[in-house]
């Protein structure tokens, strides 16, 4: 048992008149991460720190990357679907009995057989690679910011705003709008040439860039 009036036990020292306090008599301690100054914003995708720009700019990519982008990929999907094809029609055709007729004014050729069933079958595989090859590269291009061609390059396609993936509906719907760039005598694909963010009308109407990675 304790007493509050014990003699013995010991109170807490207080400065005496005239003397000044220790220091830190009194304070309270700062609370957590006082005086720290903010980080700033990361790379695409990071968060960025109080009083920062959450995307800083971006270095483009050359019109020359974009374009041997494009034709890398148009091999990877282009020349499976062309060997079909060519298989396709070499094999439908083979058996074809083609005759000419001739007059004195003019000439007529026809032929009997046309397409056979292997040639056809040939010919829609082509064509089905043709189509799921550019879808996927599509689904790449909108979730990962990069078909093969660009990963090869180094450059990576994102959203303008935030540096975000734009995902594979609106990466379907920029391959749409990439129709505004074929008009005009295909003035929009050459536009990344001269223009500051190095962008089609496409990426323009979406919203989007292409950048080094």
């Amino acid at each position: 048992m304790t007493y509050d009036n014990d003699p013995y036990r010991q109170q807490p020292q207080q400065p005496s008149y005239g003397q000044q306090p220790p220091p830190g008599y009194g304070q309270q301690p700062p609370p957590s991460g006082y005086g720290q100054q903010p980080m700033p914003g990361g790379y695409p995708g990071q968060p960025g720190g109080y009083g920062y720009a959450a995307y800083p700019q971006p270095p483009y990519a050359s019109w020359g990357a974009r374009v041997g982008a494009t034709l890398i990929d148009a091999l990877i999907v282009g020349v499976p679907a062309a060997i079909f094809y060519g298989i396709g029609f070499a094999v439908g055709f083979k058996n074809a009995d083609c005759t000419t007729d001739q007059t004195d004014t003019s000439y007529s050729t026809s032929c009997s057989g046309g397409l056979s069933g292997a040639g056809l079958a040939l010919i829609v595989i082509g064509a089905l690679i043709a189509l799921v090859g550019r879808l996927y590269f599509i689904y790449l291009e909108g979730t990962r910011g990069q078909t093969p061609g660009k990963k090869m390059l180094g450059i990576s396609l994102i959203r303008e705003a935030d540096g975000q993936f734009i995902g594979f509906g609106m990466s379907f719907v920029r391959q749409i709008c990439h129709f505004v760039d074929s008009i005009a005598c295909y003035l929009g694909w050459l536009w990344p040439i001269w223009d500051a963010k190095r962008q089609t009308f496409a990426d323009k109407i979406i919203g989007t860039i292409v950048v080094k990675v």
